[in-house]
């Protein structure tokens, strides 16, 4: 299967993500914390990285019901092409509005919903397991006759033109705000105000919301996450903190029946033996946003090993078939062990502290092993070496403040 045009867009986003940093910073306007940034890149190489595992699977059961079970055959004119535009981001509103309304379909896109900032890399912080699902809402397109490329294509433009919509430097369009989905719409949707929350799901076109009552005009600036912030840098604990917190409430309900709705209800709906539903509170004016107190040396070292891990990955993603099932299964546990030890690391968490010892240990090993056998070339064996040598060395300084993290106010943009 060729590499995906998400997967091709990545230098791209990278490179737009650093102009609006430097933008906004020339502005004197703080969208960005490197905390934040760092754990929505994080879910997004998550994200991608499962998809290496789970794409082909999943697309295989678009072409089987269109090669099996297609009513027509439709070919590839350019009213072919408009129509399956319209399908697919017709089922994508669909598709993410019941996201936001079935809490298991929640737990799954919480993720991209966590950030209290908006901006580029926010638009990158996907769930993992949301794509275990989703591609069945695209189903239909299958069996009307959409061939699967078309399909795909249409799909990632889908994906690709809501990158630029996840950002606060843009302001009101005038009358694109009608048609299409713009910054000021998608604000509205990262909004944790009650007012705000469900609203404005549509893919690149508005008019669906519109159409089916869930549109929300942009009013005051939104204040961004969800009702009960995560608090946490740590990208699994991201992807699996609402399923733990619907298990946790189904454990406790007494009726069977209870359990199971507590899956298909609307975030906030809870049995009358728990005390029933509960709304989404107001916003408090006075609001911490989550940070962590993290030295600057400790930062760097995260900074760094986050940019190797982001080149790992994008590595991985562009030669993902040229690899055997055995290596590539090596190369997504490394990053992501990577990930969350940083993340970790940036709570000033002892554990996170253990674990990036034994992951640079881990590689100082390999180098060693590699350098040995012949396996590897004795220049890059030894330049690894060193390397995880000096990482040691350098993270060894920061052994004395890793410990319970706090939270720090962040000024707002």
């Amino acid at each position: 299967m060729p590499v995906s045009y998400v997967v091709l867009a990545i230098p791209v986003f990278i490179l737009l993500i650093l102009l609006e940093l430097v933008i906004t910073r020339i502005q004197e306007k703080d969208f960005y914390r490197l905390s934040d940034s760092i754990n929505d890149l994080s879910c997004g190489i998550i994200d991608q990285v499962l998809d290496v595992f789970l794409k082909t699977a999943l697309f295989a059961g678009y072409v089987f019901l269109y090669e099996r079970h297609r009513l027509l055959s439709i070919p590839g004119t350019v009213a072919a092409w408009v129509l399956c535009f319209v399908g697919v981001d017709f089922l994508y509103y669909w598709f993410h509005r019941t996201s936001h309304e079935v809490n298991a379909f929640w737990a799954a896109h919480v993720v991209h919903h966590q950030s209290e900032e908006y901006n580029l890399a926010v638009a990158l912080r996907q769930g993992a397991l949301q794509s275990s699902f989703s591609w069945v809402f695209y189903l239909p397109l299958a069996l009307l006759g959409f061939p699967p490329l078309m399909f795909l294509t249409v799909s990632s433009i889908d994906t690709l033109y809501q990158f630029w919509i996840h950002t606060r430097a843009i302001g009101r369009l005038g009358p694109l705000e009608w048609l299409f989905n713009t910054p000021s719409n998608h604000r509205v949707h990262h909004g944790r105000n009650p007012k705000y929350i469900d609203r404005n799901h549509g893919g690149i076109l508005i008019v669906w919301d519109r159409l089916f009552g869930t549109y929300q005009k942009e009013e005051e600036e939104p204040a961004y996450g969800i009702t009960t912030p995560l608090r946490s840098w740590n990208p699994v604990w991201a992807n699996l903190h609402y399923w733990v917190e619907l298990a946790e409430k189904a454990g406790r309900t007494s009726r069977v029946a209870d359990k199971v709705r507590m899956f298909l209800k609307p975030p906030g709906w809870q049995p009358a033996d728990l005390g029933g539903f509960v709304p989404a509170p107001e916003v408090d004016p006075g609001h911490v946003k989550y940070e962590t107190a993290a030295p600057g040396g400790l930062a760097v070292y995260v900074f760094v090993q986050f940019l190797i891990v982001l080149g790992g990955t994008t590595a991985l993603l562009f030669r993902q078939d040229d690899l055997a099932a055995g290596p590539r299964a090596a190369a997504a546990a490394a990053i992501l062990l990577t990930l969350v030890a940083l993340g970790g690391l940036l709570e000033r968490k002892v554990w996170a502290f253990s674990l990036e010892t034994l992951r640079v240990c881990l590689l100082l090993l390999a180098a060693v092993v590699g350098g040995a056998a012949e396996t590897v070339p004795v220049a890059m064996a030894a330049v690894s070496a060193a390397a995880a040598i000096a990482l040691l060395a350098w993270l060894s300084r920061y052994r004395d403040v890793t410990g319970p993290s706090r939270a720090l106010a962040a000024p707002r943009g």
